[in-house]
């Protein structure tokens, strides 16, 4: 049985295409991904172990995170959108070179993610929206939570697993 998933957000597994060269992972395929979905700008982060980015979320941005390695991550998300059939479901899965996976995050899906490596991890992201507006000078589509230490959305810091 699988645990419950929050409403609108996708999991799609990565396979890792190899040869003694090296090895190329498909991300994601514009046939494969609904329009409103598609990219329209990418980025790389690394993420130290232990460290935790979030959690935050957006108003009208979908997030396609790629965790491919190295390092594993732990994804938590929060479903706070008022009116989604899993309004008030937080989830925990572990992504990332144990586990490769591109994830779909809606707007109104808290997340956040730990580094749950010995090593620093990179995560990628091609979100539907531009940071910042074209030219960046529009607001930027992020309610940041980690800064209110009232909220109820907490991911803790700490020392990797293993």
């Amino acid at each position: 049985m699988h645990p419950p998933q929050i409403a609108d957000v996708t999991f799609t597994a990565l396979k890792r295409h190899g040869d003694a060269r090296g090895w190329l992972v498909e991300i994601y395929r514009e046939d494969e991904l609904a329009p409103h979905l598609h990219p329209v700008m990418a980025y790389v982060s690394q993420t130290e172990p232990g460290v935790v980015r979030g959690p935050h979320e957006h108003v009208d941005q979908t997030d396609l995170f790629a965790f491919m390695g190295p390092g594993d991550f732990e994804l938590v998300l929060w479903d706070a959108r008022p009116n989604s059939p899993t309004h008030g479901l937080q989830t925990r899965t572990v992504c990332g070179e144990s586990n490769p996976c591109a994830v779909t995050i809606p707007p109104g899906v808290v997340h956040a993610y730990r580094n749950v490596s010995h090593v620093p991890g990179w995560v990628f992201n091609a979100p539907n929206r531009l940071y910042a507006g074209p030219g960046k000078k529009e607001k930027v589509d992020e309610i940041r939570h980690e800064l209110n230490a009232d909220s109820p959305y907490k991911v803790e810091s700490g020392q990797p697993r293993g």
